[in-house]
Order: C-alpha cells, then sequence, then structure tokens
C-alpha cells in the first residue's frame, strides 16, 4: 500500500481534513506508534502536499472502512459474524496484502468508537466525489455487499444506506436495482444493468454502453480511486458484461 504509506498520520490527517481526516490521522497515528522502528522510512518531503488522485485515493479507502464500521455498528452491537464479513471483503473482495488489511482494521476500528456520524463521512465522501457518479455508487455497492454477507438485510442497515443513497443523490429507482442484485437472485441480470425485463432492447443496449465506458479498467484507472478497490471496479464491470451476454442469449441479439 505503498500511496499511503509514505505518510504519517497526523500529516494524512490535516491533508483530508474533515471527520474522514480524524479518522485517518487517528487511525495512522495508532499504526505509528506499534511500529515507530519503521516511522523514518514512511517519511517523505513535501509529504503534507498531497496531490487531488492521492486525496482522492485516501477519501475513498478511508470512507469505505468508516461507513462499513458505523454499519456494522448501526443496531448497537458489532457481532462476530459482522466482523467476520468486513475480514472476507478485505481478503476475498479486494484481495489486501498484509499492511492494506491491518490499515483498513485500523480504520474500521478507530471510526466504530468514534463520535463522527454515517452521514458525516457520507456527506464527505459525496462532497470529493459529487462529479463521479459511479463512484457513488460503487460505494453503495460495496456497502450492500458487505451487509448481506451474513444471508440478509436488517432494516436498521438498509435504513442507513438510504441514508447515504439521499445524500449522494442517487434516484431510488437506481438504489432499488442496485438492491435487487443482492436481495434478489430472479431478474438479476438486469438489476446488474440497472434495468427491468420490461425494457426494450435498445434501452438496454444503451444503458450496457453507459456502463461500459464509466466502469472499463483504462476509465477506472484515471477515476483515483486506490489500488486495492481497483480490482473490486473490475470484477464488477466483468459483472456488467456477464449479465448483458445472458440477456444477449435470452433475448437473442
Amino acid at each position: 500500500m505503498g500511496w499511503l504509506g509514505k505518510m504519517v498520520g497526523g500529516t494524512i490527517g490535516l491533508a483530508l481534513g474533515g471527520p474522514l481526516g480524524a479518522i485517518a490521522g487517528a487511525s495512522l497515528g495508532h499504526l505509528m506508534d506499534a511500529d515507530s522502528s519503521h516511522q523514518q522510512q514512511r517519511v517523505l518531503p513535501n509529504s503534507g502536499r498531497m496531490s487531488e488522485q492521492g486525496r482522492s485515493q485516501l477519501t475513498f479507502f478511508v470512507a469505505a472502512f468508516s461507513m462499513l464500521a458505523k454499519l456494522a455498528r448501526v443496531d448497537g452491537e458489532v457481532t462476530n459474524e459482522e466482523v467476520a464479513s468486513i475480514r472476507r471483503f478485505m481478503t476475498e473482495d479486494l484481495g489486501l496484502n498484509a499492511e492494506s488489511r491491518q490499515m483498513a482494521e485500523k480504520i474500521f476500528n478507530t471510526a466504530l468508537h468514534a463520535p463522527q456520524q454515517f452521514e458525516e463521512f457520507a456527506a464527505q465522501f459525496y462532497q470529493q466525489f459529487h462529479n463521479r457518479p459511479e463512484l457513488l455508487e460503487l460505494m453503495i455497492d460495496i456497502l450492500l455487499r458487505v451487509s448481506v454477507a451474513d444471508g440478509k438485510m436488517d432494516e436498521s442497515e438498509e435504513a442507513l444506506i438510504q441514508k447515504a443513497v439521499r445524500i449522494f443523490r442517487i434516484p431510488d429507482s437506481d438504489y432499488q436495482s442496485m438492491k435487487s442484485g443482492y436481495v434478489s437472485v430472479s431478474e438479476n441480470y438486469y438489476s446488474v444493468l440497472g434495468c427491468s425485463p420490461g425494457d426494450d432492447n435498445e434501452t438496454i443496449k444503451k444503458q450496457y454502453r453507459k456502463l461500459v465506458r464509466d466502469y472499463h479498467p483504462d476509465t477506472i484507472a484515471s477515476k483515483g480511486l486506490p489500488e486495492e478497490f481497483v480490482n473490486f471496479a473490475h470484477d464488477k464491470f466483468r459483472e456488467i458484461q456477464e449479465a448483458y451476454e445472458e440477456i444477449q442469449k435470452e433475448r437473442g441479439l
């Protein structure tokens, strides 16, 4: 996780600012305390100057695990199953290496007990990515995926996710399409494309072409995503392609 490991906790917190900066600074500060022998190699000249891409990467990474922490605690208790689902997401969906996983867990645990609210994290995330709707939808996708990892979505979890949907200004119809891809097996291929079985062929083709442009690996690579989340976005691109192929077969396109 070289892009993040080059900076000191306090510096990152100041560079990012806001509630996510507070989480990032505290998380990295704790990590430095536990690993002070390596602190010198993590300090670079001008490390307080963060590029726009670096800020985007950091915002996405910190927001994801901060929001997941609040989602896990929304019912007042974090269960072993919820922690296990977060760890599976880190390893199986994101493929985090040991260093990245350590940082993700630090962020998660810091946010879990922090006074900042889920809505504050979501608002700062929206401020950073308001002109990148595909990344806003990707964050909702992450929240949905983890929330149903135990086989069900609690009402309190969905209520929190819907707060993010409203903050991100995502139409409810789009959210319902994303949600149906996780909670309903039937019509799943259409929901992956954000369509319904009642849509005509031209509508489905148009939506497919839009999603291919938004989630193409070359496009995603230029969006400022942390490297650990690029593979996750690539998996979504493959899901889009597979869903369209199945619909083609079904309709004889």
